[in-house]
């Protein structure tokens, strides 16, 4: 049973989502702000967190950045009708999706399935595809799906579900080009829409912490309009 960490200051939602996610089998923990969310993961950290931006104390902003500093878990933000700056600030900082409200709870309990189907997928050594589960090395690059594991010339790197996905399709064939509509193929479950602005976001996060580990890394080439490429270097 996958641990969901609900996180937002309205009742309502809180109330109402975790008894659809409890539905659906899944084990709810709620929270009205970031920080009592964050002094919980401290002592367990959830499978998957939906958080909400705007919330007192602590936003979901704050509480992703401190989450990143030390998990990779993955993370849904739940974002009001206008706030498109957020959302492309939030996946920058390395949230995996984004939910706008109102939302279809529906919709919400899909793109959560098809994030921890991923998750799975990179931690289970029973794929149909078995190049996708063994270590992979390109140059410098090394990856290990069954770990969830990258390291860039000896020094490891934490990526985020999406960031894994992504990193592993470009690398799989140096030098071939993906479109990002087949990155968004890669990354998501065909249920769930995302646009070219999401894996561009995704991108721009993950050369940023290959940077952090080298910053001279420039192995990921954008081609404008047509998409990206790994250069083996």
């Amino acid at each position: 049973m996958s641990r969901i960490a609900l996180v937002d200051d309205d009742r309502n939602i809180l109330t109402s989502v975790s008894m659809t996610l409890e539905a659906e089998g899944f084990e709810v923990e709620t929270y009205n702000d970031g920080q009592s969310a964050l002094d919980a993961f401290s002592r367990q950290m959830p499978d998957l967190g939906v958080f909400d931006i705007k919330m007192p104390r602590m936003d979901g902003m704050d509480l992703l950045q401190r989450l990143r500093q030390k998990s990779s878990v993955p993370v849904i933000f739940l974002t009001s009708k206008d706030d498109e700056i957020d959302e492309v600030l939030g996946l920058r900082m390395g949230a995996d999706d984004y939910v706008r409200k109102p939302f279809s709870q529906r919709l919400l309990v899909e793109r959560i399935r098809a994030i921890l189907r991923r998750q799975e997928a990179i931690a289970s050594d029973e794929t149909e595809a078995p190049e996708d589960t063994q270590v992979m090395q390109r140059g410098e690059l090394t990856m290990d799906p069954l770990r969830h594991a990258v390291k860039w010339k000896g020094k490891d790197v934490t990526l985020t579900v999406t960031e894994f996905l992504l990193l592993q399709a470009l690398a799989q064939r140096p030098g071939f080009v993906k479109s990002r509509d087949q990155l968004m193929d890669v990354a998501y479950d065909d249920q769930v829409y995302v646009d070219d602005r999401t894996i561009d976001s995704h991108i721009k996060r993950l050369r940023k912490k290959m940077r952090s580990a080298d910053p001279e890394f420039s192995a990921i080439e954008t081609l404008y309009g047509i998409g990206y490429r790994y250069n083996e270097e």
